[in-house]
């Protein structure tokens, strides 16, 4: 009875020991911050403005933000990503690793119990030294069921620290999926449009190799009319062949951009096809774009770089508790019996029960060395967090700033397009009627398509900046969508 007491008493004061906990106490880091973002004006604030500030009730970005842009056919292509891309599926896998790694650690916080039936037959030789006769047998059974129990008792908190970071890793690889997804996403939907700006590049060279094509006829026309000369003739046709030049190269850029959306969603270039469609509409969204302090728990990669500094303070915890001792309750229980009649018999039991407590007195600064490492670990893994805020502003910035301009820019590119083509026809109709040489005609034509051409580059800008602006502040998503476990 008193042995009973006294494992009872031992496990008892393991219990409340388990209470204590060294190591320093988590504190979020700061980061660096500002009021408002540099590139969001305050009329982005006003009622009615294009961009405004979110909030977290703000559902426009929640689950397919994809959808924002209108186009049925990217929303389709966006879902087939989530389903079967196979880098998102790699981050899946790690995600489910870590989540194992917790259960792993937490089986440490219970005891464990083992058993090894042992079965055997023995007879000892009466010619070995010093063996008194009388003990001679024809051999003994040994029948033995033992059920062994040990537990270590987390008396200064570095088994509950491990499963603290272990959880405090899955939520982190949480983040990294979500990272993954809306990089993926956002990838998709930039390859898209610009795909979307070679079919519009395509038809407008089209267009162009057969105005080309007609002013030719018209310098054969004057040539054979004895109103021009042959030189006309041979710039039109260089100009023609130019145009059919790019028109072919334009398809290049097209097929690349296919045979990458293709990967994305998980399937061989060969099986994948996107249709033309040059006359697709591109819709810019109204975004919302959240306040910089707000921006901390809309990313994920912020959010994971947060939890891993979480998961580093634990860890010198972890590295600390090794300065204190250790202690272990074990017990073992059972039967013993010389035969398999006698093996279950109520005097065949046994049991044992005990304690043992460990303190390394030397290890030539081995854990010094550890509790260091893991200090400079979490200072470096604040910087990556701090690090990690400051590209994040920075990509804001960069698409508000691209939005901002380019608006301004498209619209005067819109009236350069058609100051380009006034001239154009200005100076055709004055060749038609022998004031000026084909050079100006050249030239014109020239100057036409360039600005043609930049006004289709500037609306693929637009999109991809918005793109870019929806992946920069989060993609909808939040801190509060982190598993518990």
């Amino acid at each position: 009875m008193n042995r009973h007491l006294t494992f009872a008493s031992l496990f008892g004061a393991g219990l409340l020991l388990s209470g204590c906990m060294v190591g320093p106490k988590y504190v979020k880091p700061t980061a660096p911050l500002t009021p408002s973002f540099k590139e969001q004006s305050p009329e982005y604030f006003k009622e009615g403005a294009e961009w405004t500030p979110s909030t977290p009730q703000d559902q426009a970005f929640r689950g397919k933000w994809w959808e924002l842009f209108g186009d049925p056919e990217l929303n389709a292509l966006e879902d087939e990503l989530t389903v079967s891309n196979e880098n998102l599926k790699v981050v899946e896998a790690r995600l489910r690793q870590a989540r194992s790694v917790i259960r792993f650690n937490r089986a440490a916080q219970f005891p464990t119990i083992t058993t090894s039936p042992n079965f055997a037959n023995e007879r000892q030789s009466a010619n070995q030294p010093y063996f008194p006769l009388s003990q001679v047998n024809n051999g003994t059974g040994s029948f033995t069921m033992p059920f062994d129990l040990s537990y270590e008792v987390d008396l200064w908190g570095k088994i509950r620290r491990t499963v603290t970071a272990s959880r405090e890793e899955a939520q982190a690889t949480a983040a990294d999926v979500e990272t993954a997804s809306l990089s993926l996403h956002s990838e998709l939907a930039v390859d898209y449009f610009e795909l979307r700006s070679a079919d519009a590049q395509k038809q407008l060279l089209d267009e162009t190799v057969k105005d080309y094509a007609d002013a030719l006829e018209l310098t054969q026309n004057r040539f054979e009319g004895g109103a021009a000369p042959k030189s006309d003739v041979a710039q039109a046709k260089t100009q023609l062949d130019a145009a059919r030049v790019q028109d072919t190269d334009i398809t290049v850029i097209r097929a690349q951009y296919e045979h990458a959306i293709a990967t994305l969603i998980g399937k061989p270039p060969a099986e994948f096809r996107v249709s033309f469609s040059p006359k697709t509409p591109l819709q810019l969204p109204s975004i919302p774009v959240s306040l910089p302090s707000v921006l901390l728990e809309r990313r994920p990669d912020i959010a994971a770089n947060e939890r891993r500094v979480a998961e580093a303070n634990d860890q010198i915890g972890i590295a600390r508790a090794a300065f204190f001792p250790s202690l272990i309750l074990g017990a073992q229980g059972g039967f013993t019996g010389t035969s398999i009649i006698n093996w279950f018999n109520w005097p065949s039991r046994m049991w044992a029960v005990g304690s043992q407590i460990s303190e390394p007195l030397f290890d030539a600064g081995r854990r010094s060395a550890v509790t260091q490492s893991a200090t400079a670990n979490y200072d470096g893994t604040v910087a990556s967090y701090r690090q990690t805020t400051l590209t994040a502003f920075q990509e804001v910035e960069d698409n508000l700033a691209a939005l901002r301009i380019l608006e301004t820019e498209a619209v005067q590119q819109e009236r350069a397009t058609a100051s380009a083509a006034e001239a154009l026809q200005l100076f055709t109709n004055r060749y038609e009627g022998g004031v000026d040489n084909y050079l100006q005609v050249i030239t014109a034509q020239t100057v036409l398509l360039t600005n043609q051409r930049n006004d289709i580059d500037i609306k693929r800008r637009r999109m991809d900046a918005s793109v870019l602006l929806v992946k920069a502040v989060g993609g909808g998503w939040d801190t509060t969508q982190l598993p518990k476990y």
